[in-house]
């Protein structure tokens, strides 16, 4: 690789990184908002939130990197462009074919960037995020140590607390449970604490009273007690995954036994298809928006008005692409044999680029005054 190569190609990952970090940060914050109000709200700590947070990152860098590979692959060549860098190769006698190769090696480097994403840290990262948000889910103790607010953990059970000690000690508690049509019992206590046992949680209250009141008779009795024990392992529903989310298989276990993975999870032959061919077809399109942005810029000749035409007909040229990706998944499917037509977007993409790079390298208007110029002489 020639110095200028290496240029290229180190200015072109230099703001592949700038673009790819304003992107998730966008994305990012978007996300932490729900995820803040969700968790912090249900009593998690700040380290819960920020380990959810990073374990979603994977999916949202798979999601923005082409589009900042794209982006840097047509910031950089216009800037090439405005600076007469590639006015100067050129007229070196360096073909648009053979400056294109810092925008091939810089689109590799991105389709490795997302293999490994796809194929590894995504799938391991949803498969943690799943594993966390049943721990949270079933974590009682961070549902209820709320204070100052009446908690509903339940349909029809009322919770609160109006302190909570440093040591865990539980001050003033009122716990209504109505669950039962024919009674409702409310239990209210100066202190309480919370024991578990393995899957079973007890709230111990000591110094309580309890008023059971029985709606057919429409009668109130009530019961001191020195302490009482109460099961509060029922307050919430376990959601117990039934089946792993499709992008969280391994590509390795998907590849070896697909009909066992289907049955397993129950999906179709022709989702799992599309899911495996899609982790490399998103790596190899890193490398067709790459090439797609550094040639379109190439079209253009020089302009007062910058190149703003080139670049909306590249980014016109990436909607028409995910369109498509969008219209070869419906057959897909539906016929897991059809998996071809999945790399079909890629293929397209990498064919505009390549004609793109020969019109540069041979405008159009010179093969047509050539083959108008030939069809003179020969009339004459």
């Amino acid at each position: 690789m020639s110095r200028y190569d290496r240029y290229v190609l180190s200015q072109f990952l230099l703001f592949f990184g700038f673009f790819a970090l304003i992107l998730v940060a966008v994305f990012w914050v978007n996300r932490a908002v729900v995820l803040f109000d969700r968790l912090i709200g249900d009593g998690q700590s700040a380290l819960v939130f920020l380990e959810f947070t990073a374990l979603a990152l994977p999916n949202l860098i798979r999601m923005v990197l082409p589009l900042a590979a794209f982006a840097a692959s047509v910031y950089v060549t216009n800037r090439l462009n405005s600076d007469s860098e590639l006015t100067v190769m050129q007229a070196t006698g360096s073909s648009p074919w053979r400056l294109a190769r810092p925008a091939l090696a810089f689109g590799l480097v991105a389709a490795a960037m997302m293999s490994v994403l796809t194929h590894f840290l995504l799938p391991a990262s949803i498969t943690r995020l799943a594993e966390r948000e049943a721990e949270v889910a079933r974590n009682v103790t961070a549902r209820l140590l709320s204070e100052g607010d009446f908690l509903h953990p339940a349909d029809g059970v009322t919770f609160y607390i109006r302190q909570i000690e440093p040591d865990g000690t539980l001050r003033d508690i009122f716990l209504s449970d109505r669950r039962d049509p024919e009674q409702s019992v409310t239990y209210t206590g100066e202190r309480a604490f919370l024991v578990r046992n393995e899957d079973q949680t007890n709230l111990i209250i000591v110094d309580g009273l309890a008023q059971r009141l029985d709606n057919n008779n429409r009668t109130l009795s009530t019961t001191l007690f020195a302490d009482f024990s109460y099961d509060i392992s029922n307050l919430i529903k376990k959601s117990e995954r039934t089946r792993r989310s499709i992008r969280e298989i391994p590509s390795l276990e998907m590849l070896r036994d697909p009909e066992a993975v289907s049955k397993q999870d129950g999906y179709s032959l022709g989702q799992l298809a599309e899911e495996f061919h899609l982790r490399f077809a998103r790596a190899l399109v890193c490398i067709a928006v790459t090439l797609i942005g550094y040639s379109t810029l190439l079209l253009g000749g020089f302009s007062r008005f910058g190149v703003w035409r080139q670049a909306f007909v590249a980014f016109i040229i990436l909607v028409i692409l995910e369109t498509l990706r969008g219209v070869v998944t419906e057959p897909v499917l539906e016929n897991h044999k059809l998996w071809p037509l999945v790399y079909l977007p890629t293929i397209l993409g990498l064919m505009i680029a390549s004609l793109f790079m020969s019109t540069a390298s041979r405008p159009l208007r010179i093969v047509l005054r050539s083959v108008f110029g030939r069809n003179r002489e020969a009339t004459s």
